[in-house]
């Protein structure tokens, strides 16, 4: 009887010095399109083990996975203005810049030509600011709306891309000439979950479904995943429910 009191007792205090050292996780909330005229979504996003400021995209494709429109997308991208080091000034400025590696797959699913010609959104034809706000730094809720109500079978669809993010396949030096593709390192990786407007309140997991052109100079799928690693550990859970 002792015997099996004293393990009760380890148990219970391994639990308690264990629970002591696991932090629950802080979502941050944000609200993007909120003064649509559309159905309220949720998307909560887990950050996984590998996550170190990521970009991101969000939009909204029909049954087939035709695009519909952007729910969000993260403010360097969408604006097209990232912060990069001013030599002059020995510190970090925004500046215009293209980075077609970043979301390739979103920027071709889009498809909306910039001034020069381009897919991306530049500061002279931007991601209306609705839909574009900086990236969440920890895991987060996003709380979207789309533009019009929803009635039958979607998909919710996410592209997530973290530069340096080398492996022993996806290596700095695998195409020497292709400078876009060093500044994404492992491709963007594409999720994807069916939703259905009469189901309200369920959350529906987004997974895993291909990754985007290594330089972004397509719009094509590789469904291939088996080269990616650290990337597939940039979420630990993306969920999608209609409120």
């Amino acid at each position: 009887m002792r015997t099996k009191i004293f393990i009760a007792l380890l148990l219970v205090s391994g639990f308690a010095i264990a629970g002591k050292k696991v932090k629950p996780e802080k979502f941050t909330v944000e609200n993007y399109g909120k003064n649509n005229a559309g159905t309220e979504l949720q998307i909560r996003f887990e950050r996984g083990a590998e996550h170190n400021y990521p970009l991101f995209a969000v939009w909204l494709a029909d049954e087939e996975g035709n695009y519909i429109q952007t729910l969000y997308v993260s403010e360097s991208i969408g604006k097209g203005v990232f912060k990069r080091i001013n030599k002059s000034k020995g510190r970090w400025m925004p500046g215009e810049i293209q980075r077609p590696a970043a979301l390739p797959y979103w920027a071709h699913q889009r498809n909306e030509k910039n001034e020069n010609g381009g897919l991306l959104p530049t500061p002279k034809n931007p991601v209306p600011d609705a839909y574009t706000g900086a990236t969440p730094v920890t895991s987060f809720v996003l709380n979207v709306k789309t533009e019009q109500p929803l009635s039958g079978k979607y998909k919710i669809m996410m592209e997530i891309n973290q530069t340096w993010d080398w492996n022993e396949y996806w290596y700095n030096a695998r195409f020497p000439d292709e400078k876009e593709y060093r500044t994404s390192s492992q491709p963007a990786l594409i999720y994807a979950a069916d939703i259905n407007s009469d189901t309200k309140g369920v959350e529906v997991p987004l997974k895993p479904i291909g990754h985007a052109h290594y330089a972004g100079k397509d719009g094509s799928l590789t469904t291939d995943l088996s080269t990616l690693s650290t990337a597939l550990k940039i979420a630990k859970s993306i969920t999608v429910k209609l409120n």
